[in-house]
C-alpha cells in the first residue's frame, strides 16, 4: 500500500457542509479512481442518521444529480432507495423543477422562436443564391418554427421524456429543457425560493461536464441564498471532455466555500498512475498517489498507416502481445475480456460488427440519442421484445415466452380478450405466431430484421411502431405486383430503416450488447466514470473523422492549424486541450493494463514526442510497419 494514505478528514468536512443550521456550499476535487461516490454515499448515510427526520418533517429532499441513468441507480441502490434523496440526472432534475410551468414555458419558447426566426430570415436576405443547400436548408427551418410557433397556442401542456427522442408539437428538446431551466433559475427570485425550499442541498456529480449556462445559475443562486443554500459539487477539470461544460470551473470558486480534495487513485496501477500524471502535468500539475500496491503495465503500439492496414486483425495480434508482455492471457482476444475505446461510434460498430444496422439510423440526426441508449421504438420492439422471445424459444423454456407474450403483444390486449368470445382460441393464435416467428430460426438460420418486421406485421404478434409501419405494409405486399417508387419521393428517415433493416439478427444482437454496456467496444466520451481490468485506446483521427480531437496534433506528428494557433494566442481552448483531457480519461480507466494504439502516417514523430515528453519508456513503445 503507497504512504500517500488519504485522510478520512475529506468526508468529514463535505459533511459539516450540510448542516441545514449554519450550511457550506464546497467543491470537491476528486481526480480519477479516488472513490468519489463511495464518499458521496458515506456522507449521505451519516447525514440520513443524523438529519433525515428534520428534513422530512419539512418536506424537503436532498438532491443529487449524477451524470448517467446507471449512476443514478447505484447512488439509489446504495441509499436504499430512501425517498429523501432526490438522486437524478440534470435533464431530469431540470424537468422536475419547471414541468408545472407551462404558461411560462410557453412564453419562452414563443419568445426564442421569434427570434430564431427572425435571425433565419436576415441570413436569407443576405444569401447570394436562392438555390444553394444552405439557402434550402434555411427555408425548411423557417418553416418547421413557424408551424411550431403557430402551434403553442394549442398547446396546454408540454412532454419531455429526458431519455428518449421529444419529436412531438407539445414535446421540449433537451437543449430547452436545460436552457429553459437554466434562464428560470438565473432571472426568477420565485423559481430560486422553491429550489431553495425545496432541495436545501444540492450536490452535483462530475459538474465540470453539467451545462455552464445552468452552472452559472446555481452559482447565482449560492450566492444569494448562501444562508439557508448548500451547493456542493464533485468533479476534476482534467476529466471535462464535453465543450458545454464551464471551461473556468474550479478557478472563481469563493474564498467561503470549502475545497476537501480526493488526491489517492484507487482504481489504476503504479504505471498508469504516473503516465497519468505526466499527462496533465502541463496542465495543472496536480497529481496523484497510488493506493494499491499493483505496478501495472503500459504500451504504446504505433501503427503505420502509409500502408493499407487491417485494423481489426492487427488489433487481435497486440491483444495476443498484451497477454505475453503482462502474463494475463485474458488478453487474448478470443475471451473479450477487455475493452476496446474507439473515438467514435461507428468506429466501435465497424469493429463490433453492427455497421450495417447503426450507420444509416445514426446519420438521422433525431434518432441518435435513442439509438445510443436503446429507447428509440422501432429499436425497442427488437431488442426488449423479439430478442428475450427468442432467447426464450432457444432455450426452452416457455414460460417465458408466455411472459413477454402476454406484456406485449396487443393480441392479448385485456380489452380485446373481454370482447373475444373464444378468448382460448386468441391465446392459441398469439402461441402460434410467436412459434412462426421463431421458426426463422430454423435450421440455424440467420434473418435479417426486414424478415423479422414483415413476418410480425402479418401476425400482428407485436406492435409495429409508426417509423416501421410503411415498410412493414411494404414488405406484406412483396409478392404482389406493385407500382415502381420514384426514388425522389423516398423519405430519408425510411430510407435510413430500409438499409438498416438489412441487418442480420445476430448482428443486432452485437449492438444491443453494445448498448448494454456489454460489449467490449466503447467510445472515449462514454466509458467516463467506468473501469475495466484491461483497456485497449484506439488513436486514429483518419477513422474517425472530427475535428473536435487530433490525437496526431497531441502526438506532434501533425501541425497546429490556424484557429488553434488563434486560440492559443488568446488564451482560448484548443483541439490538443480537448484531446489531452480525453486521453487522460480514456487511460485513467484500466485498473490493470493499458495499451494504447496510435494509426498515423507519421509514426517516427508520435514516437520522438510520447519519449520526449517521458509519458512512455523505450521499451514500452512498440513500432508496427
Amino acid at each position: 500500500m503507497s504512504n500517500n494514505a488519504e485522510s478520512p478528514s475529506v468526508n468529514d468536512e463535505i459533511y459539516a457542509c450540510l448542516n441545514l443550521d449554519n450550511p457550506k456550499s464546497f467543491f470537491l476535487f476528486a481526480g480519477a479512481g479516488s472513490g468519489k461516490t463511495r464518499s458521496l454515499v458515506e456522507v449521505l448515510k451519516l447525514f440520513r442518521e443524523h438529519n433525515i427526520q428534520r428534513l422530512r418533517k419539512g418536506g424537503k429532499k436532498v438532491a443529487i444529480i449524477t451524470y448517467t441513468n446507471a449512476a443514478c441507480d447505484e447512488i439509489k441502490h446504495r441509499l436504499d432507495f430512501d425517498s429523501a434523496f432526490f438522486v437524478s440526472t440534470i435533464h431530469s432534475f431540470a424537468w422536475e423543477l419547471i414541468k408545472h410551468y407551462s404558461n411560462d414555458i410557453k412564453k419562452w419558447v414563443r419568445l426564442s422562436l421569434e427570434m430564431e426566426i427572425a435571425d433565419l430570415k436576415v441570413k436569407q436576405g443576405g444569401a447570394r443564391s436562392t438555390t444553394s443547400k444552405t439557402y434550402i436548408d434555411r427555408a425548411r427551418k423557417i418553416e418547421s418554427k413557424t408551424k411550431r410557433l403557430d402551434a403553442l397556442s394549442s398547446i396546454k401542456k408540454f412532454i419531455y421524456n429526458p431519455n428518449g427522442d421529444n419529436i412531438g408539437r407539445d414535446s421540449l428538446s433537451h437543449t430547452e429543457v436545460i436552457s429553459i431551466a437554466a434562464d428560470f433559475i438565473q432571472n426568477s427570485p420565485l423559481m430560486q425560493s422553491i429550489l431553495v425550499r425545496k432541495y436545501p442541498i444540492l450536490l452535483i456529480d462530475e459538474s465540470q461536464d453539467t451545462k455552464k449556462a445552468l452552472m452559472d445559475a446555481f452559482f447565482h443562486v449560492q450566492d444569494q441564498k448562501f444562508d439557508c443554500f448548500s451547493l456542493g459539487m464533485f468533479g476534476d477539470t482534467m476529466q471535462r471532455i464535453y465543450t458545454d461544460g464551464k471551461q473556468d470551473l474550479g478557478e472563481g470558486i469563493p474564498d467561503s466555500w470549502a475545497k476537501p480534495s480526493k488526491t489517492i487513485n484507487y482504481r489504476c496501477p503504479k504505471r498508469v498512475i504516473k503516465l497519468i500524471n505526466k499527462i496533465r502535468a502541463d496542465v495543472d500539475g496536480k497529481e496523484q498517489g497510488c493506493g494499491k500496491d499493483e505496478e501495472g503495465v503500459v504500451r504504446l503500439f504505433i501503427v503505420d498507416t502509409s500502408r493499407i492496414v487491417d485494423k481489426s486483425m492487427i488489433e487481435a495480434e497486440l491483444s495476443s502481445v498484451m497477454a505475453d508482455c503482462t502474463g494475463d492471457f485474458e488478453w487474448a482476444p478470443s475471451l473479450s475480456a477487455i475493452k476496446v475505446l474507439t473515438l467514435e461510434h461507428h468506429m466501435a460498430a465497424s469493429r463490433g460488427g453492427f455497421s450495417q444496422f447503426f450507420d444509416s439510423l445514426y446519420a438521422v440526426d433525431k434518432y441518435k440519442t435513442g439509438l445510443l441508449d436503446g429507447t428509440l421504438s422501432s429499436v425497442t420492439l427488437f431488442a426488449n421484445q423479439v430478442l428475450p422471445l427468442i432467447d426464450a424459444k432457444i432455450s426452452g423454456e416457455e414460460f417465458a415466452v408466455s411472459s413477454i407474450v402476454r406484456k406485449y403483444s396487443p393480441l392479448l390486449k385485456k380489452d380485446v380478450l373481454k370482447v373475444c368470445t373464444q378468448p382460448v382460441e386468441i391465446i392459441r393464435a398469439a402461441g402460434k405466431a410467436a412459434t412462426e416467428l421463431h421458426s426463422l430460426w430454423k435450421d440455424g438460420a440467420d434473418p435479417s430484421l426486414s424478415d423479422i418486421l414483415r413476418e410480425v406485421h402479418r401476425t400482428g404478434l407485436f406492435q409495429v411502431p409508426e417509423a416501421l409501419l410503411p415498410i412493414a405494409e411494404r414488405l406484406g405486399k412483396i409478392d404482389e405486383v406493385v407500382e415502381d417508387i420514384d426514388d425522389t419521393d423516398i423519405d430519408p428517415v425510411i430510407e435510413a430503416w430500409e438499409a438498416a433493416l438489412q441487418c442480420p439478427f445476430s448482428r443486432f444482437k452485437e449492438y444491443v450488447k453494445y448498448i448494454s454496456k456489454e460489449s467490449m467496444f466503447g467510445t472515449h466520451q462514454g466509458i467516463k466514470g467506468l473501469e475495466f481490468p484491461r483497456v485497449m485506446v484506439i488513436l486514429d483521427d483518419e477513422e474517425a473523422r472530427g475535428f473536435m480531437f487530433s490525437y496526431e496534433k497531441l502526438f506532434g506528428a501533425k501541425d497546429l492549424s490556424d484557429t488553434d494557433l488563434q486560440n492559443e494566442a488568446k488564451g482560448n481552448e484548443t483541439s490538443i486541450d480537448r484531446t489531452r483531457r480525453l486521453f487522460y480519461v480514456t487511460c485513467s480507466r484500466a485498473k490493470k493494463s493499458l495499451a494504447i494504439v496510435a494509426y498515423t502516417q507519421e509514426p517516427q514523430k508520435v514516437k520522438s514526442y510520447a519519449l520526449g515528453q517521458n509519458w512512455f519508456d523505450e521499451n514500452e513503445i512498440i513500432e508496427i510497419n
